[in-house]
């Protein structure tokens, strides 16, 4: 007969994530994984823990196995409908914090919300701020409305497509991390298991960026701005299309100094 399994076999193994995942399987913190090395693993908790460890292997992400994922200062549920929240995107949060006073009462809207992640931190971090999001996944806008319940300030959700889902509101910041993503990139692979209408936007990845930036001046307050995430090649591109109808347009790093987001203010 074999030798029963214990938490201290597997934390052994080189198992990708398997802290992880014997923490879903076991529901047990990670702390008590090290503390109880030895403890015996059930037959029912290591047909759990196999299931786990084979999806992971498959190249499911761990966000979606485990539900959740950290971003900023809170964590956010993900599922299947949503985009795993990505530490780049924390940038649009800083340069948004830096841009207005937390304490005066501004409109700033969220486009393409997910998991609402960034509407939800900065609602959360700026009380006074009035944060509305948009999402045309109804599934993605459900996900969003569950997160919202876990902060004190609202924000105000619309389903449709980019501007067309708040018709005839103004906003002092349009915020967006929109697909761009290039239809046929061979990175795509690596991405099968996340919503791939939230991922790529046409040949150049720039369709919905495009669309973004000839909508957004219409739904502008006097000197607002518009602020977008992007690919890591995209920023000149981008920052040619904004000066159409932005100045000041600035183009910003992530904290891998990569390219990450474009800034202006409407003309």
């Amino acid at each position: 007969m074999s030798r029963a399994k214990t938490i201290q076999d597997f934390l052994r193994s080189n198992i990708i994530d398997i802290e992880g995942l014997l923490g879903l399987a076991l529901d047990f913190s990670k702390s008590f994984l090290y503390a109880n090395p030895n403890h015996k693993i059930s037959t029912a908790e290591l047909a759990s823990l196999d299931i786990l460890i084979q999806k992971r292997q498959s190249g499911e992400p761990f966000a979606y196995l485990s539900g959740s994922k950290g971003f900023y200062h809170l964590d956010f549920t993900v599922t299947t409908d949503t985009l795993i929240p990505r530490p780049e995107t924390e940038l649009l949060i800083d340069i948004s914090l830096d841009l207005f006073d937390p304490n005066k009462p501004i409109k700033i809207l969220d486009l393409g919300t997910g998991s609402g992640i960034i509407a939800i931190t900065l609602a959360d971090k700026c009380a006074s701020w009035r944060v509305s999001a948009t999402d045309q996944s109804e599934g993605a806008l459900e996900v969003a409305k569950s997160n919202a319940k876990n902060i004190a300030t609202s924000v105000e959700f619309s389903h449709g497509s980019w501007l067309e889902a708040v018709p005839g509101q103004d906003f002092d910041l349009i915020i967006s991390n929109p697909p761009y993503v290039e239809d046929n990139d061979p990175h795509l692979a690596d991405l099968q298991f996340e919503p791939i209408s939230a991922l790529i936007s046409g040949a150049d990845g720039l369709d919905d960026i495009r669309l973004i930036i000839e909508q957004a001046p219409k739904q502008l307050n006097a000197g607002g701005y518009l602020l977008l995430e992007h690919g890591y090649n995209q920023q000149r591109e981008v920052m040619r299309l904004m000066r159409k109808f932005f100045v000041e347009v600035r183009g910003f790093q992530d904290s891998n100094n990569i390219d990450r987001a474009t800034l202006g203010r409407i003309k």
